[in-house]
């Protein structure tokens, strides 16, 4: 099929920016793109859930917006929420195909007496709240106490425990949105703990964020050295002999007197959690590793428990996806069920013309960058369809469908809209910041409107 294409890709984070820089770079087929997204700006998870002190890992965002808009043929739809302003039957009129890439924007609920209290936070919420989302940037965030308790042992607590000990002048060239930002600098948070039921082979942080830990102003490290020998370290690895080494060098530092204190405790998990209207305290429960026959490390509670007191808890033990609007989903697994991309509707075969992409297609794995290859199987999956004829013709033109949304008060922003906000933001920024985000949909929607004719 040599034909012209209209695709639509429904979410404006890395995975659909990936798809769409893949597809805009064919010549035959010509593709036309059109992006979707339910916040009136581009980023995503990029933008809402990287760390606002690890700016320069959004630049990938620019770079595949930029591939995505270089044959002059995708289009944005800001503030356009699929199931709310316009459904997938009426997107799949339109066009031949539709790709979901809306990413798992919630967390993993914490099944644990009490975590429904104020001040125990789900780490998507935390972590939109200071990056600004506007679903999230109004939270009541409390950081009077002195300690703070991070459930979860991979890169997502590293970030939120960096961040709540970092002073304000380490945040200073951050995007952290304002309110966030308020409450860092008049923090009284001086110890954050870092819980994780299994050992620290087990653990998901990458190398670099690990070691960034000791480069944190005036903040001391401390595990207990007996944590590094229990089960896991395979012999060989080189990557897990990295992460042992940097756990040896903090468990090895000498106590000196610092304002702050970060520790990690291993083989603990929570049970409990105390408080009336607010967080007071935790419960842990020590626990033992238990190898397998398959090899899997399995954590094996032992009884012996401990209280803990706090008045933040933040779970960071996994993001997950939900369900959308007229698409099949697998409550087991939080995926969209699909073959190679394929969205399958049943048993029996594939939803014609519907694919899918990124964490909604294989679950919250990888980072970044692991969304390129995903995104490029999906494409040659489309691809191959539109050849084989699977593909049909869209019933009306785009014409029609931005009379659908204006016949339904929706106000859309556009790509023009966009870079409008982008600049604003950029030219709000205080020194060495990046930007200064906007952190609320009307204010976004404001900016988008004074974008030149």
């Amino acid at each position: 099929m040599n034909e012209p294409l209209r695709i639509a890709i429904v979410g404006a984070g890395p995975a659909g920016l990936y798809a769409a820089a893949e597809l805009a770079r064919l010549q035959v087929p010509a593709v036309t793109l059109n992006v979707f997204d339910r916040l009136p700006c581009i980023g995503g998870l990029a933008r809402a859930g990287v760390a606002p002190d690890h700016a320069e890992r959004r630049l990938i965002i620019e770079a595949t917006e930029k591939l995505a808009r270089s044959g002059g043929r995708c289009e944005f739809f800001g503030n356009v929420e699929i199931g709310r302003d316009v459904q997938h039957d009426e997107l799949l009129a339109h066009h031949n195909a539709v790709i979901y890439a809306s990413g798992a924007p919630g967390s993993q609920p914490l099944d644990v007496p009490g975590a429904e209290l104020a001040g125990c936070w789900p780490a998507n919420r935390f972590v939109g709240w200071y990056n600004g989302h506007p679903d999230e940037a109004g939270l009541d965030v409390d950081l009077s106490g002195e300690r703070a308790v991070v459930i979860g042992n991979g890169n997502v607590a590293l970030d939120i425990a960096r961040l709540l000990l970092k002073s304000a002048d380490e945040l200073a060239d951050s995007d952290t949105a304002d309110r966030a930002r308020e409450a860092f600098a008049n923090s009284r948070i001086r110890e954050v703990v870092i819980i994780g039921r299994r050992g620290p082979a087990q653990a998901s942080f990458t190398h670099p964020e690990l070691r960034e830990l000791g480069q944190l102003r005036d903040v001391a490290i401390a595990l207990d050295a007996n944590d590094l020998a229990v089960p896991g370290w395979e012999p060989g690895s080189f990557t897990l002999m990295q992460r042992r080494e940097i756990f040896e060098r903090y468990a090895g530092q000498t106590r000196v007197a610092t304002k702050k204190r970060l520790q990690f405790r291993f083989l603990t998990s929570p049970v409990a959690i105390h408080g009336d209207a607010r967080v007071t305290g935790v419960t842990l429960m020590r626990n033992r590793l238990d190898t397998e026959p398959n090899g899997r490390v399995r954590a094996i509670a032992t009884g012996e428990t401990e209280r803990l007191d706090t008045g933040l808890i933040v779970h960071a033990i996994g993001y997950r996806a939900a369900p959308l609007p007229g698409i099949p989903f697998d409550e087991r697994t939080h995926t969209v069920p699909n073959d190679a991309g394929r969205v399958l509707a049943d048993r029996a075969g594939s939803a014609g013309g519907t694919y899918v992409t990124g964490w909604l297609k294989r679950g919250p794995r990888g980072v970044i960058g692991s969304n390129k290859q995903c995104a490029a199987e999906t494409v040659r999956a489309l691809l191959a369809d539109a050849r084989d004829g699977r593909l049909t013709q869209p019933a009306f033109g785009m014409e029609h469908f931005i009379e659908l949304l204006h016949a339904r008060q929706c106000e859309f922003v556009d790509y023009r809209g966009w870079k409008s906000i982008d600049r604003h933001e950029r030219a709000r920024a205080d020194g060495d910041a990046p930007r200064r985000k906007l952190c609320s949909v009307d204010a976004t929607l404001r900016v988008a409107g004074n974008a030149p004719g």
